[in-house]
């Protein structure tokens, strides 16, 4: 089982962690993941979330927890580490973090939530290396010949990321039905397939990255036959001692059954995997009253959105899980017990 390569750095394994907001996966979880082996990810998502500031200017506050929390994660990894953060494209103020996290000399920009059309222009003349996720074989396409056309310019990573996966999605709702839900086996094999041309055609090795319902071992191995240069998992890094999250939130997975994951419709306006509280039913019979906009979401209106999906993920970081939005992936009914990232990162390794 071989490491990630990324520009003059491997990883350990063939491991990265999916960025999870708001706050669940910062300094503390991310750092971890790439001390023990893999690719930690921090997400940008409301980071400024425990700044003091953050109610009168949450921009300012986010930029500046982007420095922090990329120094706290590289004291705990190391400089020789691979680190990444996740910068959702649907964030009002999505130019400006990503620069930030480039001045913070941060490894790895992952990108979705939207098609990040213009990222390569925010990494020009820098070592920062940028990874879009997709959700298709059109999408992959879409993306690297815009990227080449515009800005000669070919990714460093390709994140597919499947219909299983936890938070919000890129597929319809008609997609996620049962009967037509897409597989993430045949979307890999055809991404890695258009990739290996790719690879050809610009003397390249860009790394193909599977992601959503990816549980164990096993299933590591089976995406590293399809083609796949490694896999991201988020659901299960939620179950960590190292998880930036409450104790609450990871207690709300451990108990969580399959009967209580849905797709729900998120403010964002995109579908998305969550466990269904009493929260989530009630705004779905009435709106909540919204008293502060963070400004957060392009997409978002004030006027229409059920409930403010900051507040709500910063309830659920805070423990506070009965006002809350619990984003989680497929799988989430099988976590059992919390455990250290050092163990949950061996046994997905096969080492224990």
């Amino acid at each position: 089982m071989e490491g990630i390569k990324l520009g003059n750095k491997t990883s350990k394994y063939p491991i990265i962690q999916g960025g999870m907001g708001v706050g669940v996966s910062l300094h503390r979880l991310a750092g971890n993941v790439s001390k023990e082996g893999g690719i930690g990810i921090i997400s940008a998502a409301d980071i400024g979330y425990k700044e003091e500031d953050f109610n009168k200017n949450p921009l300012t506050a986010n930029l500046r927890a982007i420095g922090k929390e990329i120094k706290k994660a590289r004291e705990i990894c190391g400089e020789d580490k691979i680190l990444g953060v996740n910068v959702m494209v649907a964030l009002k103020n999505y130019a400006e973090i990503v620069k930030e996290c480039v001045k913070n000399k941060i490894d790895l920009i992952v990108s979705g939530a939207g098609i990040p059309k213009d990222l390569p222009e925010y990494v020009k003349n820098t070592k920062t290396k940028i990874a879009p996720i997709v959700s298709s074989l059109r999408c992959c396409k879409l993306i690297v010949k815009h990227w080449i056309k515009k800005y000669n310019y070919i990714p460093d990573m390709i994140i597919i990321e499947g219909p299983e996966a936890g938070g919000h999605l890129g597929f319809s709702k008609e997609e996620l039905k049962e009967e037509n839900k897409p597989k993430l086996e045949d979307i890999t094999k055809e991404v890695v397939e258009y990739i290996h041309e790719v690879n050809k055609e610009y003397n390249r090795e860009i790394p193909v990255i599977a992601a959503g319902g990816i549980w164990n071992h096993d299933d590591i191995i089976k995406y590293l036959n399809l083609g796949a240069n490694g896999v991201q998992m988020a659901t299960r890094f939620v179950a960590t001692y190292e998880c930036d999250a409450e104790e609450k939130f990871k207690e709300a997975y451990v108990r969580a059954t399959k009967d209580d994951i849905k797709i729900i419709n998120s403010p964002v306006g995109m579908p998305g995997r969550a466990i269904y509280n009493n929260f989530i039913k009630q705004t779905e019979k009435k709106k909540c009253k919204i008293e502060k906009c963070y400004g957060c979401i392009k997409t978002c209106n004030v006027v229409d959105t059920p409930y403010c999906i900051t507040k709500a993920l910063i309830n659920a970081v805070r423990g506070n899980i009965e006002e809350a939005l619990i984003f989680c992936g497929s799988n989430v009914e099988k976590i059992k017990e919390i455990v250290s990232v050092h163990d949950l990162i061996q046994e997905l390794a096969g080492v224990n």
